[in-house]
């Protein structure tokens, strides 16, 4: 329920608020915005059309490219254009919106994430029962779980912010919507929704960080009883697992497992993991992935 909320738009001040500069990110940005469209795009039209690529793993990676994609347009394309006005105003309902589907697929993007740990450690520590396990059937109930589970997480971050009553100042020192930079900006006490922030998103982030590299630390060790070339495959797939779960999460854990205080830094970190990372994701996994990048040769051939 909104409590006394005298304020129905908030400004926000960006990245900078250098003119020269501003072009310089606002292009880049955009090239990153693209690139990581396109590299979704093939992604997931590589999977869709690829016999080859039918296994669970790019079910998943499948999910994962389309959660990027759509955390990545979350917040990219109002940022992009807010780059090159004067002044930056996201009404209160359009804040809630983005709040709401920035944690949403950023959630979304952890779960999955969780999900491909599974289906290595079963693919790599249970070779012979990994299809019967890992059906298509299993797959689609834990993406759906997954989605569930994604809105519960967002729903909490609206409900979070919708309690909070703003009755005077609305600029906000960022570049988009979310509940630390919302925090500083009410006239409340707010010690008691930190301690719930950090509850639910800091401690997502560190449970789901600790499980995944823990899972991986048992993939690998179990790696020891299997042949060098097996080793070689897996080992590779781990890796590039590995280098985006760290790309990912370390950044969010140092905003979200803190107490509601900015550091000037944290704008070029959130900018990291929100536009950065998604398009690292791609590079990695098509670059280090042979199966991936012969299915696309084809495809490529064949139109």
């Amino acid at each position: 329920m909104l409590l006394n909320n005298n304020v129905t738009e908030f400004i926000l001040l960006g990245l900078t608020q250098n003119p020269v500069k501003k072009k310089i990110v606002f292009v880049i940005f955009l090239l990153s915005y693209l690139g990581t469209l396109l590299g979704n795009s093939l992604i997931i039209i590589t999977i869709k059309t690829s016999q080859a690529l039918g296994s669970p793993m790019y079910f998943f990676l499948f999910y994962l490219s389309l959660s990027d994609t759509c955390f990545c347009t979350a917040i990219a394309p109002r940022m992009i254009v807010n780059i090159l006005q004067k002044t930056i105003t996201i009404s209160f309902s359009e804040c809630i919106i983005q709040i709401f589907s920035f944690h949403f697929f950023g959630c979304m993007e952890i779960l999955i994430l969780m999900l491909m740990a599974v289906d290595r450690y079963v693919a790599i520590c249970k070779p012979l029962h990994y299809m019967s396990i890992m059906n298509r059937r299993v797959c689609s109930v834990l993406v759906a779980l997954a989605w569930v589970a994604s809105c519960v997480h967002s729903s909490v971050q609206i409900f979070l912010t919708l309690r909070l009553p703003f009755c005077g100042p609305n600029v906000i020192d960022h570049y988009l919507c979310d509940l630390h930079p919302l925090l500083k900006l009410a006239c409340t006490d707010t010690y008691v929704t930190n301690l719930l922030l950090v509850s639910n998103s800091g401690a997502l982030c560190i449970m789901s960080f600790v499980m995944l590299i823990f899972s991986y630390v048992i993939i690998l060790h179990s790696l020891r009883n299997h042949s060098a070339e097996g080793r070689k495959k897996a080992l590779s797939t781990c890796i590039s697992h590995i280098i985006v779960v760290i790309l990912f999460f370390v950044p969010c854990m140092f905003i979200y497992t803190r107490p509601a205080t900015t550091f000037p830094m944290d704008k070029m970190i959130t900018v990291f993991y929100t536009i950065g990372t998604p398009l690292l994701n791609r590079l990695i996994y098509t670059l280090r992935n042979a199966e991936v990048k012969n299915a696309m040769r084809k495809i490529w051939k064949k139109n």
